[in-house]
């Protein structure tokens, strides 16, 4: 059992969000307790199922074995929900609550109860912070109930976030299904937003999935291109962060952002403006920088490299050399339709034909897991080599450096601070290339393109009201 619990676990934690279960797990206990189904909450029994003249009502399904045709009762159903008794009192009560949905009344408190709960985490959220700048954030509470939990740079309207959410999707009106984890990713994500807006100068994004389906470009009529412009109309700088790594080609991250740089051609932003929109491939290692002619144009490492990313080429090398040596383990034992591609500082298994997520999970894991051996074994004058090794979707790669080193760069290059940037991305479970920029900025957590067109929409409504010094409304 216990082997087996292990196993099971090991699966199951690197899809998992620590924070956002322990927020789950918190909001489990009201809705346990208090959303029951209509039939207990409004304590309906036998002798309520009896019609005003004595006899039995007519049940909410049919249950006569000679009812073959179902259309009159749906009918009549439907009818009974559009216009309910006038009285719901008496006898019509219990079958009246059923047709009418959830009780108003138990709707709002659970409600209320919720919003308590994401009121209290936004509490041990900025006491974290607090205890952070001091030094101490190994003894916040928060940091005790969720061990794993990472920085924060703004505190986080978590309770105002939920409500917002609640109004529109009606989550505490569920009676059978908790809030789910997509639930409080998003409201998560909402409440990031209007945390970061006031101080927001720098916004970065991953590419593929965020920006552009997956192993595609940015085409013209992608909605997210006017939101990018109308960012840079806003003074703020872009960059996309990617783990597409063809080296010092312009041409090549061109041909991937054709559309994106098609728009910024056609409107009507300053060369300034068009200058602060960078590209940095390969997680950290290639920057190239957008020009007054909407193109780009490649930034020599000398221009903007430091000690975070000053690796000797024999080191890289010998740490591909390991990297190559386990993916190609890995394509034997498990049989594996894919090839082993080697660049200049990155590794990759790229598919010849479908690979399952459970197959693409162990190929990054086992990578993980040796490459980390591999540095811990290292001698002193060995470098040892930053990495990022993760699931893409489709393929796995291994690359030199990874997008904490690569925000960071950027942050150092154009002067921000870590709680003016905020990255969005789709890779922030322990098998994605996202999750390390935790540590430099804040974070959104998308899953695909239209989700990032959401978030950018919710960005330029804030940024429109700081522009125009209306109030913005900020962490409670």
């Amino acid at each position: 059992m216990t082997s087996l619990y292990r196993v099971n676990y090991h699966l199951r934690a690197h899809k998992r969000d620590p924070l956002i279960e322990f927020i789950k797990s918190m909001l489990l206990t009201p809705f346990v307790l208090h959303a029951t189904p209509a039939t207990t909450e409004t304590g309906a029994n036998a002798s309520d199922l009896v019609d005003a003249h004595g006899g039995p009502q007519r049940p909410l399904v049919p249950t006569s074995p000679n009812v073959t045709d179902t259309s009159t009762w749906l009918s009549a159903s439907q009818a009974s929900v559009e216009n309910p008794p006038d009285s719901l009192e008496g006898p019509h009560s219990a079958r009246a609550a059923l047709l009418t949905g959830p009780n108003t009344d138990a709707a709002r408190a659970n409600e209320l109860r919720y919003a308590e709960i994401m009121g209290d985490v936004e509490d041990l959220i900025a006491e974290h912070i607090a205890m952070t700048a001091r030094g101490l954030d190994k003894y916040s509470r928060l940091r005790r109930l969720v061990p794993t939990v990472g920085t924060f740079f703004t505190p986080l309207p978590l309770r105002s976030a939920f409500l917002a959410a609640n109004a529109r999707d009606a989550i505490a009106s569920r009676r059978y299904v908790p809030p789910s984890f997509n639930e409080l990713r998003r409201i998560l994500n909402s409440a990031q937003v209007t945390a970061s807006a006031p101080y927001l100068r720098f916004v970065t994004f991953d590419g593929d999935m965020t920006l552009y389906p997956d192993g595609m470009t940015f085409v013209a009529d992608n909605p997210i291109a006017d939101q990018i412009i109308a960012l840079l109309r806003h003074d703020v700088a872009v960059a996309v962060v990617t783990a597409a790594g063809y080296a010092t080609d312009t041409t090549r991250y061109e041909a991937r952002l054709i559309g994106l740089l098609t728009r910024f051609a056609e409107a009507d932003l300053t060369p300034e403006q068009l200058t602060r929109f960078y590209v940095l491939g390969g997680e950290c290692n290639y920057l190239f920088q957008g020009t007054p002619a909407a193109g780009l144009r490649y930034i020599p490492e000398d221009a903007y490299r430091t000690s975070l990313s000053d690796w000797s080429d024999t080191d890289i090398q010998r740490f591909l050399d390991v990297a190559e040596l386990n993916l190609r383990q890995c394509v034997r034992d498990m049989r594996l339709p894919a090839t082993v591609l080697r660049k200049p500082r990155a590794v990759g298994l790229v598919p010849s034909g479908r690979l399952y997520r459970e197959q693409l999970d162990e190929c990054a894991l086992s990578t993980q897991q040796c490459l980390l051996q591999y540095n811990k074994a290292s001698s002193p004058d060995q470098g040892k080599i930053p990495f990022c090794a993760f699931n893409g979707g489709s393929d796995v790669w291994v690359d030199v450096g990874n997008k904490l080193i690569g925000v960071q760069l950027l942050q150092n290059h154009l002067a921000y601070a870590p709680r003016d940037t905020l990255h969005v991305g789709d890779q922030f479970l322990s098998t994605g290339n996202d999750l390390a920029t935790r540590t430099t900025c804040s974070t959104c957590w998308i899953i695909n393109p239209e989700e990032t067109e959401g978030i950018l929409g919710e960005v330029l409504e804030h940024l429109d009201q700081r522009n125009t010094n209306a109030p913005v409304a900020g962490p409670e």
